[in-house]
């Protein structure tokens, strides 16, 4: 399959990324056509245009996430292979991309020879799974829910991180919701502990990935 020509689009916003995947697609696959785009809104147009066989694309982008137009671009062509590349988390973000349509999901954290493996793996298999994710689809066979970590939050939990993601202080949240501040200080240790996060950026990087659902 290596002699084949398949036609790749490489979507991230950083240059130097789709760049160096490049350079790896090259030397797994000799005569791959590769094509670049640096914006989420222009993948589903360059897949209909160029036939595109397999998507290697990123988690989020200045004009959106992902996410959330995995099912179209499947819809567009089913037989279309997507690898995620992305800086988030693995053990917290692969298995929501998988559960949307993704057909691997690799870290910008792994070392080149597992960049080789995942495209080598994409080409002749159809997907990638890591031993990290393959471990994750088991936890969420026995458990849905966990594609999703903020189905894990209480009613008011979900509600105070949604105010947290918005801007708002524990002041202001307080006293919208007329509750004692130190309330609001407990219910917000509770959401960091349950979503395992330590900050305020990554739990408003967790609300903007899921779409409060």
């Amino acid at each position: 399959m290596e002699n084949k020509e398949i036609v790749f689009l490489l979507a991230d916003d950083h240059s130097i990324v789709r760049h160096g995947i490049e350079i790896v697609i090259h030397e797994c696959v000799p005569n791959a056509i590769v094509h670049h785009t640096s914006a989420l809104h222009q993948v589903e147009e360059l897949i209909k245009a160029k036939g595109v066989e397999i998507l290697v694309i990123d988690a989020h982008f200045p004009d959106g996430n992902s996410l959330h137009i995995l099912p179209q671009l499947k819809d567009v062509n089913p037989d279309l292979r997507i690898l995620i590349f992305s800086g988030l988390e693995e053990n917290l973000h692969a298995i929501k991309f998988i559960h949307a349509g993704a057909n691997g999901y690799l870290s910008k954290l792994s070392e080149e020879e597992e960049v080789e493996q995942a495209i080598r793996s994409i080409v002749h298999k159809g997907e990638y799974l890591s031993e990290t994710v393959q471990n994750l689809l088991v936890q969420y066979a026995n458990n849905p829910g966990s594609v999703n970590p903020l189905s894990n939050l209480t009613k008011r939990e979900l509600q105070i991180a949604e105010m947290y993601a918005e801007g708002h202080g524990n002041l202001e949240i307080a006293n919208q919701l007329d509750i004692k501040q130190n309330t609001v200080s407990t219910i917000k240790k509770n959401i960091f502990d349950k979503l395992k996060i330590e900050n305020l950026v990554e739990l408003i990087d967790l609300i903007k990935t899921h779409h409060k659902i």
